[in-house]
């Protein structure tokens, strides 16, 4: 079968259509065997064509997955069904959350087409947007704060300084814990201050790899010198457009979040990078919507994010350390977001994973 193009005289070869759709797209015979799979369902099962056709959909799929049950649904009513919200937990495609459907193919008795439409894609530009929101909510708070605060310190931590000059042993130590908790609360400020709505953003040409090398030596030789950090690097990948000095910040935060979750024993951090098609945003301030294929995981063996905090993760002020801020993550976002990036993660006990999804350098760019 063609598929007639709408200029007259002009055919598209349906395998060519298929393999540019985002969504994995498989068909499947009678007897639930795999027969076609586009590059989609490639890059969702991690395998190729070759493997996924001619085995059975059990080989990739739990026989109790609520996807065989929607086949038999297709086949046993003739009709095309859908469904939302579908959860698929494999070795292989790991933790997704999808939207299935299924239509049956009318000419081909028993056989099936399954689109599986990952919905953490459109999760992930509204988790952006969120995050953005709470940066500029950060940056307002962050203003009024270094006006507002950070003055008044100053006042009470001279005052605290003339009384120490006439104050016994004791009573020193209480002006020497007033100073310190007034330089405490001023660098909480200044670490504020850094959600500025200020452009910037110094964008130019930067090898992603160079950044995770120089992050991962000074993980290494301070908070990590215990642990084990495995690298796993698409060398083919293209430079990203970004700003050197924040994409650092962005990722020794991420392996310092890494390394204090992970157990004293066994601890271990894998970062990799990888080529991802189908996400397009929109640079900040831009009408021009930019591909995001460049992706840098960091994983750790930790226990996991708590339910609770994850739908406001890269909130402000929401950590689970007993020391933190709260800040980190937040900060993070705020990075990504000016990048045109988008951030993400999955979390189950002993696998943790941060995405970053960045632009990479196009012509006229630098």
């Amino acid at each position: 079968m063609a598929l007639a193009a709408v200029r007259a005289g002009t055919t598209f070869d349906p395998g060519l259509v298929l393999g540019a759709m985002g969504a994995a797209v498989i068909a499947i015979d009678r007897d639930n065997v795999i027969r076609y799979a586009n590059g989609g369902a490639e890059q969702m099962f991690s395998c190729g064509a070759n493997h996924l056709c001619g085995h059975p959909t059990t080989e990739f799929l739990p026989p109790d997955s609520p996807v065989l049950a929607l086949l038999e649904q297709a086949r046993g009513n003739a009709i095309s069904v859908a469904e939302h919200g579908i959860v698929l937990d494999t070795p292989r495609t790991g933790h997704r959350t999808v939207t299935v459907q299924v239509s049956p193919i009318v000419e081909m008795p028993g056989s099936v087409v399954v689109s599986l439409h990952e919905q953490s894609i459109a999760l992930k530009i509204g988790a952006q947007l969120t995050s953005r929101n709470a940066a500029r909510s950060v940056t307002a708070m962050a203003s009024i704060l270094a006006h507002e605060v950070k003055n008044p310190l100053s006042g009470i931590r001279g005052a605290a300084q003339l009384l120490e000059q006439n104050a016994n042993e004791d009573d020193s130590i209480l002006t020497r814990l007033i100073c310190d908790e007034a330089d405490r609360i001023v660098a909480l400020v200044d670490r504020m201050e850094a959600f500025s709505d200020k452009p910037t953003v110094v964008r130019q040409s930067v090898n992603i790899h160079r950044v995770l090398e120089h992050v991962r030596r000074i993980a290494e030789a301070g908070f990590a010198r215990n642990l084990r950090i495995i690298e796993s690097y698409d060398p083919s990948l293209p430079e990203v457009l970004g700003d050197r000095d924040q994409l650092i910040q962005v990722f020794l935060n991420l392996i310092k979040n890494a390394a204090e979750a992970v157990p004293e024993e066994g601890g271990e951090i894998i970062l990799s990078t990888g080529y991802q098609h189908g996400i397009r945003l929109a640079l900040p301030g831009s009408d021009a919507r930019r591909h995001l294929p460049l992706v840098v995981s960091i994983q750790d063996n930790g226990p996991g994010i708590p339910n609770d905090l994850r739908p406001n993760l890269f909130d402000a002020f929401v950590t689970t350390k007993t020391t933190g801020t709260g800040l980190g993550l937040a900060l993070v976002a705020k990075i990504v977001g000016d990048h045109g990036g988008v951030i993400e993660f999955d979390s189950v006990p002993r696998r943790t994973i941060f995405r970053v999804m960045l632009p990479m350098v196009q012509d006229g760019d630098v």
